[in-house]
């Protein structure tokens, strides 16, 4: 049924009155068409006259007919949004007719489409749509937390696999070559993962550098047998054969071949002694037997004493041995006995490197609360290729291999232990033509 008949059938203002009998028929007719309405009776400028609301509810008194003229003209779009009398600043979609009575317009029936009822109705279906777009976005959430943690989980799981590899490549090659990696670049922070790489790494490092240390351990072994096998042959092979020339030639010798064999003998027998106690002593240094025995001495004194010892041997060679030491030098704290034999190993090994008239120089100088031994010679010096060597077990020099020094190469790694043991270390200088200077520090036993 069309709303503007309906209204133009019923008089509802006449003679400026409003027509109550035909206001309560139209509002019943359209409250049974639809209950959710509210009407609204305007005079032709937009004032409220009456209406269906709740008494108190209605807040405006007029309502702008601009919105009206437009749509009973055909000028207003959907949605048809008129002023809300309940709300001064609101607006609804409504719908409105023109009362007229013989021609004149009368005034205006107003009509919300949606009141109260249907604002709690809508806010409920708004909240039900906040409601539903929250689930989702819980949904959404979920599903991207569950494509995070599935990425997440496969680069942690992917760097653990590769970790898991190196480590199965160490076990079977024994290098880390992958080990880099597991491990991150240009990353501020370390996790867990390249903690555990980095853990890895240093101990596969560290079994790497002893299994070397175990493999050179087993070169020097190696050579250690070649060297001793070589110096003990030497020896043994010439003795055998003065011996067996003493057997064989006896009748036919004179007295004083009989006795030079002999001596020769004799010097072969004393080579072996001092190879095989060389040894000896050499392996108790390393094996840690031998425990310091440490006191104050005079050094003074034990250099004196030691020099004495070779100054026949100094002699027979044509070489002047000299001692430059200071009477009031402070005692020093070490093992008198290895430090004798050091200085002894120095003093020997000097005046074997010495050619006839040259000279060996003992020095004691005063270095803050240390006292420095100097031991230098005369003799044609050490090349510079060879100084990292000279300290290595049986090594020798080219030249040392050509005479019968009774030189076995075990004196210089002797001295070099003992040193170690003492917390201390041995300086060599040498040139060529020129000589060379052994030197080490002992600490004084009291503040000089």
């Amino acid at each position: 049924m069309n709303f503007s008949r309906i209204v133009s059938q019923k008089l509802l203002i006449q003679e400026n009155r409003i027509n109550r009998e035909a206001l309560e028929e139209i509002f019943h007719m359209l409250m049974v068409i639809n209950p959710s309405v509210e009407i609204y009776l305007l005079d032709p400028t937009g004032k409220i006259l009456a209406f269906s609301a709740p008494k108190g509810k209605v807040r405006r008194a007029h309502v702008n007919l601009k919105p009206v003229n437009k749509w009973l003209a055909g000028e207003m779009k959907i949605p048809f949004l008129g002023d809300d009398p309940r709300d001064p600043a609101g607006k609804k979609v409504f719908t409105a007719a023109r009362i007229p009575d013989r021609g004149k317009l009368q005034g205006y029936l107003y009509v919300i489409l949606s009141g109260e009822a249907y604002d709690s109705v809508a806010q409920k279906l708004k909240g039900s749509y906040i409601l539903q777009l929250s689930a989702w976005m819980i949904v959404a959430s979920l599903f991207f937390a569950l494509v995070a943690g599935l990425l997440l989980f496969a680069l942690l799981t992917g760097r653990l696999k590769r970790l898991a590899n190196v480590v199965e490549s160490f076990k079977g090659e024994g290098t880390l070559k992958q080990i880099e990696s597991v491990l991150k670049v240009g990353r501020y922070k370390a996790d867990e993962i390249d903690r555990l790489a980095l853990t890895f790494k240093k101990m596969a490092e560290h079994i790497e550098a002893q299994m070397e240390k175990l493999r050179m351990s087993d070169t020097q072994r190696r050579q250690l047998i070649a060297n001793v096998s070589h110096d003990l042959r030497t020896p043994l092979a010439t003795l055998h054969g003065y011996i067996e020339t003493l057997l064989m030639k006896e009748p036919r010798l004179s007295e004083a071949e009989r006795k030079s064999y002999l001596k020769i003998a004799i010097r072969h027998c004393d080579r072996l002694n001092k190879l095989v106690d060389e040894l000896l002593e050499l392996a108790k240094l390393e094996s840690d037997e031998i425990n310091l025995t440490r006191e104050a001495f005079n050094l003074n004194e034990l250099l004196l004493d030691v020099a004495q010892k070779f100054q026949l041997k100094a002699k027979e060679k044509g070489i002047d041995l000299a001692t430059q030491v200071s009477p009031d030098l402070p005692f020093v704290n070490a093992d008198i006995g290895l430090i004798e034999r050091v200085l002894e190993n120095l003093i020997e090994n000097a005046i074997n490197y010495t050619p006839e008239g040259g000279s060996v120089s003992l020095n004691l100088t005063l270095e803050d609360q240390n006292i420095s031994i100097q031991i230098s010679d005369t003799g044609s010096g050490i090349p510079e290729g060879e100084l990292p060597y000279i300290f290595n077990r049986f090594y020798q020099l080219d030249r040392s291999r050509k005479n019968e020094s009774g030189h076995s190469g075990l004196g210089l790694a002797i001295t070099k232990k003992i040193l170690e043991l003492h917390g201390r270390t041995i300086e060599v200088r040498s040139v060529l033509n020129s000589g060379t200077t052994f030197a080490f520090r002992l600490p004084v036993s009291t503040p000089a």
